[in-house]
């Protein structure tokens, strides 16, 4: 169902839309089409937020056309210069894109799916145009949310995607969460967050190939290199200390790059749950141009992940 959240009053992040399949519940939001709620037998597995509250921290956002940062929010492409708006001032970098406070609308629904839509027009520093739906879809895999950007503009343009859960077991704080992650090389960054070179994860503090708790290690970190399935998917999983609650994250083989952020700098998510950002690119990719994607009018590019839960 469709639903105001707030009665009497516009929801901070819009009309909310209820999905639901057997013992699963989520909840999708019209201000950025992102993902608000996730629950499985009504334990929580995503560190949301309620529906009469704005989204902080990129919680569950979409972001396109690029994730993470643009460093000094410039860069070039087919010749030109381009200056897009430094929407993380302190650290003067363009962040998480264009459509994450955008109005986006239901374009197909039903009891356990929603396809969210969103046209990006040409604007400064992006003069390109993007048609860009995400599905979010409940079977007895678990959740599947798949994003969709097609060039319906005139010229080529720069291109990346990526989502922001933060995802939770149930523990007060991650240190005690047993952590597996598939990342076998981490990118280095300077003190802006931006990626000056790259190194393997053996021997290191960011090695979790095996199980193990993430401990006092501060992740705002992002891995690439990933180990996967013979499906072609990577996996993430975060199992509570006793096992008795765990949640696996996929990601696909259009994202080849994973953030992992245990949000130490942020108070209202600092350390209580843990982001994991499939990007489809690095960081600063429209500088750098690791992992970035050229649409050609009329091209397209799909990339999926999920959360299968236990």
């Amino acid at each position: 169902m469709i639903a105001e959240a707030v009665r009497g009053a516009t929801a901070p992040s819009g009309r909310q839309v209820e999905l639901a399949s057997a013992e699963q519940r989520a909840w999708v939001v019209e201000v950025g089409g992102g993902l608000r709620a996730y629950s499985v037998r009504g334990r929580e597995r995503l560190d949301g937020y309620a529906a009469d509250e704005m989204c902080s921290s990129a919680r569950g956002q979409c972001l396109v056309p690029w994730p993470n940062r643009i460093r000094d929010g410039r860069y070039e492409f087919a010749g030109s210069s381009q200056q897009l708006p430094l929407t993380e001032p302190e650290r003067q970098c363009a962040i998480h894109g264009l459509a994450r406070w955008a109005n986006w609308t239901v374009a197909d629904q039903a009891v356990d799916s929603v396809t969210m839509e969103h046209l990006l027009h040409p604007q400064p520093g992006y003069p390109h145009t993007l048609r860009l739906a995400v599905e979010y879809r409940l079977d007895s895999d678990g959740l599947t949310v798949r994003t969709t950007a097609t060039n319906v503009g005139a010229s080529a343009c720069p291109y990346g995607a990526g989502a922001h859960p933060y995802l939770t077991v149930g523990t007060p704080n991650v240190d005690s969460v047993v952590l597996r992650s598939p990342g076998r090389t981490r990118l280095t960054s300077d003190e802006r967050g931006i990626p000056v070179g790259a190194e393997p994860v053996e021997g290191s503090e960011y090695d979790f190939r095996r199980p193990r708790p993430i401990g006092k290690t501060k992740l705002d970190t992002a891995f690439t290199d990933l180990e996967r399935n013979n499906d072609g998917r990577a996996r993430v999983r975060l199992a509570s200390p006793g096992g008795d609650l765990a949640t696996t994250f996929w990601l696909d083989e259009s994202y080849r790059y994973l953030m992992l952020f245990t949000g130490d700098p942020l108070p209202d998510v600092s350390r209580r749950s843990l982001g994991i950002e499939p990007m489809t690119c690095a960081p600063n990719a429209f500088q750098s141009g690791d992992g970035l994607v050229t649409l050609k009018p009329g091209e397209s590019l799909a990339a999926c992940w999920g959360i299968e839960p236990s």
